[in-house]
């Protein structure tokens, strides 16, 4: 749209219900991962419905890009805030992985009730050696962001030894990288210099409700009365959840370790999803046993393919480890894992909106474009390394099931590579990539194998 033809005045206020149909419909939009998310949120709220202008939109997406957690959740959150109060944020951020939720739930009980029907098997088959090269593609797409010199590949490099051949717990390397950043910032800042965040084409759209120079709202500015008041009741939150799960289950009762594990993880979400995964992994597959590496692994597929989050995997990371703890017995298996997964997201969540009701009115109160310090940049180049492992951790599993003397499997190897191709060379969507890949797993299995076999 060309400055002549945007329009003069802004839109009409947005009332609060009206704003929540649309974060309802972003909840079952949403897919893409962060930045198709991003993307979507950019097109709707600046361009044609012009909430919110490009300034102040980016300058809201840069502070969610420091924080640990999934930025496009915490960019809704922030606007739905910044636009209707608490109660706007807690339901933009709410209504992002709702929706997410109650698919994943239902489709972790079809995977754990019905896994082993031969369709769904063929299915799952394919789909396995798909999410090995998006894996891949994320690290090559990170990397290729951020690794901008020799310093910064060293660090991925190492990070990468560290946990694939020494096994370092990942909150060790994310505390190791950010203290190297810190340094190498004192000593060559030049090598320690932002990669650079998201980034939207200015556009002339007209005035938005929340232009460049509108005032910042009574409720968004910063107070240390308020800060106090909102840290308050967020840790009594946490406090109460855990101490209900604790004497309701016992400390070491599984679900609340889960409540406990996945408190720590939200934390440590530092370079998205991904980032995060190998963490899970060590904590809910070696440490807890609460659900295998080729579940894991299916888990992952089947987050690729629902909206929200990605690091909405983790509620199935929950049901699975609910149904197979047998948590209410082993006649509610269903209401085990829906209860786990609800635990599990619940704990994953609670941290994304304190950082924003609790850090927003500072960063509205700042105006200015934050930048990604030294410490964060060591810690992306270290996250490269931390994803690399995981590819190599899945392939591993995908081509070699049954473990190095249990042969390799060719078929995998060459729908994985299939994969890679159409997401590298052809720049392929992940759901595109994931629902060929099951068609072509269950082709094998059900047509191709049988056929070879007669």
């Amino acid at each position: 749209m060309s400055s002549s033809e945007a329009p003069a005045e802004p839109p009409v206020p947005v009332s609060f219900w009206q704003a929540f149909g649309y974060w309802l419909k972003l909840g079952f939009i949403s897919f893409g991962g962060p930045a198709g998310q991003i993307a979507l949120m950019h097109q709707e709220l600046v361009e044609r419905r012009r909430w919110i202008s490009e300034k102040r939109f980016l300058h809201a997406l840069n502070y969610c890009m420091v924080l640990p957690g999934p930025e496009a959740q915490q960019l809704a959150t922030y606007i739905g805030w910044l636009m209707h109060r608490t109660w706007g944020g807690i339901v933009a951020g709410g209504l992002f992985v709702l929706p997410s939720l109650f698919i994943l739930i239902a489709l972790s009980w079809v995977y754990m009730a019905y896994g082993q029907v031969p369709a769904v098997a063929g299915l799952l088959y394919g789909v396995k050696p798909a999410v090995t090269a998006i894996v891949l593609f994320a690290a090559w797409r990170i990397g290729s962001r951020v690794l901008k010199n020799a310093w910064l590949w060293a660090i991925a490099a190492a990070a990468f030894v560290a946990i694939f051949a020494l096994r370092v717990p990942f909150p060790l390397i994310v505390l190791v990288a950010g203290a190297i950043g810190y340094l190498g910032s004192r000593v060559a800042p030049e090598r320690f210099a932002p990669g650079g965040a998201h980034a939207a084409a200015a556009a002339s759209v007209g005035p938005a409700l929340i232009d460049d120079d509108t005032p910042t709202p009574a409720h968004a500015r910063f107070g240390w009365g308020r800060f106090l008041r909102v840290l308050g009741v967020f840790l009594a939150l946490w406090l109460v959840a855990i101490g209900a799960l604790a004497a309701l289950f016992g400390w070491h009762g599984a679900l609340t370790q889960m409540g406990w594990f996945f408190t720590k993880a939200a934390l440590l979400t530092f370079g998205g999803a991904y980032a995060v995964l190998p963490y899970v992994f060590q904590g809910a597959v070696d440490h807890y046993g609460w659900l295998s590496a080729t579940q894991m692994i299916d888990g992952l597929a089947l987050g690729e393919t629902t909206p929200g989050p990605l690091i909405m995997v983790v509620s199935f990371v929950g049901f699975v480890g609910g149904w197979n703890q047998a948590l209410f017995g082993g006649q509610s298996l269903f209401l085990a894992g829906a209860v786990a997964a609800t635990v599990v997201s619940f704990f994953t969540f609670l941290p994304s909106f304190l950082f924003i009701l609790l850090g927003g009115p500072f960063i509205e109160s700042t105006h200015g474009n934050l930048k990604l310090t030294a410490p964060l940049t060591a810690i992306t180049a270290a996250v490269v390394g931390v994803i690399v492992n995981l590819a190599v951790f899945f392939a591993w599993h995908v081509l070699w099931p049954k473990g190095a003397g249990g042969g390799f499997d060719a078929a995998s190897a060459a729908i994985g590579l299939i994969a890679a191709v159409a997401l590298f060379r052809f720049k392929a969507g992940v759901i595109p990539v994931v629902l060929g890949a099951a068609l072509l797993g269950l082709a094998w299995q059900q047509a191709l194998l049988p056929l070879l076999q007669r």
